[in-house]
């Protein structure tokens, strides 16, 4: 857990301060940190506790499955709500958009965490 903790914060830390480290390179690196993110989330979510048990074990497939069904929820309604956002900032509607792969996972896997840990903490 604490080896995907150190790799999810430094990634953040590095997006911040990508366009001034890396300049020219940016956009890559904003690509490699992101997945370096998603790959320290992951870490995160897989790593087993120290004391795991039969209801550490249930609590973890219940928050894979609320993360499932929050991120089908999400990817239903957020692009209406992007739509909705723009017509009151720019006055005309875009086109609707298509949620990336990224900030699907992101949403997941924050989602997956937040239930895991909540539910872990009021046993």
């Amino acid at each position: 857990m604490t080896m995907g903790l150190v790799l999810a914060l430094s990634s953040i830390v590095l997006m911040f301060f990508r366009a001034t480290l890396f300049g020219e390179a940016s956009l890559l690196m904003r690509d490699t940190l992101q997945r370096a993110l998603l790959v320290g989330m992951l870490i995160m979510s897989i790593t087993r506790d120290r004391e795991e048990d039969e209801m550490t074990i249930q609590f973890r497939m219940q928050s894979y499955g609320w993360a499932f069904v929050m991120g089908v929820i999400y990817a239903l309604i957020m692009p209406f709500v992007e739509f909705g956002v723009s017509i009151v900032v720019n006055g005309d509607g875009e086109a609707f958009k298509s949620l990336g792969d990224f900030q699907m996972l992101l949403f997941m896997l924050m989602v997956q965490l937040m239930c895991y840990h909540v539910l872990k903490r009021y046993r």
